[in-house]
């Protein structure tokens, strides 16, 4: 996002993105890979750079803005199937948190792209809030970390509203996008 606000300056704030988004239906077909300084995981490609493919002549701010804010929710997807090889077990719920989090486009489109509910705490910033619990926990505030259980509540949880051929096909695509990503500095 910060790319689209400090690169593009097709925003001005994080906020906007959703309804930029909202304002086209998909992103009709373009994809948006912000390897800007290569791929992590599950990739580790230090010399992927950033992509936008399927660009036509209708493309809009919009589009690219809607898939950036999709490419959140597949690079999150691409973790999750990391973990679940390595692990080599399944996972039934993401929980989340964190500023991209209030965003129910994104949350709604990670659960349509994982298929499998994404749980969303009334209180997003759980890290500052952990930290706080902890502080809590030394001087006596809670008894026991048990006890803090209780003041985790759920605000939203998103289900999927796509079958899992439609996530696997843009999945598919997305991977492909990926591909054209990768190797890219020093091809020469």
């Amino acid at each position: 996002m910060s790319w689209l606000r400090d690169g593009l300056g097709i925003i001005e704030k994080s906020a906007e993105v959703e309804p930029m988004a909202l304002s086209v239906s998909d992103t009709d077909g373009v994809f948006l890979v912000p390897a800007f300084a290569g791929l992590g995981a599950p990739h580790w490609d230090p010399q992927a750079r950033g992509t936008i493919v399927g660009i036509t002549q209708g493309t809009t701010a919009a589009h690219i803005a809607r898939a950036a804010l999709e490419s959140i929710a597949f690079q999150v997807a691409d973790l999750l199937d990391a973990m679940r090889g390595d692990l080599g077990a399944s996972v039934s719920e993401l929980r989340v948190d964190g500023g991209a989090s209030v965003n129910n486009t994104l949350m709604q489109f990670q659960a349509d792209m994982l298929q499998m509910a994404v749980t969303r705490p009334q209180v997003t910033e759980t890290t500052a809030l952990g930290a706080a619990y902890l502080a809590g926990l030394a001087v006596g505030v809670w008894p026991n970390r048990e006890s803090l259980a209780s003041q985790w509540s759920v605000d939203r949880t998103f289900e999927p509203t796509i079958s899992s051929d439609e996530a696997r096909q843009r999945r598919n695509s997305w991977n492909r996008a990926v591909a054209r990503a990768t190797e890219w500095a020093g091809a020469d």
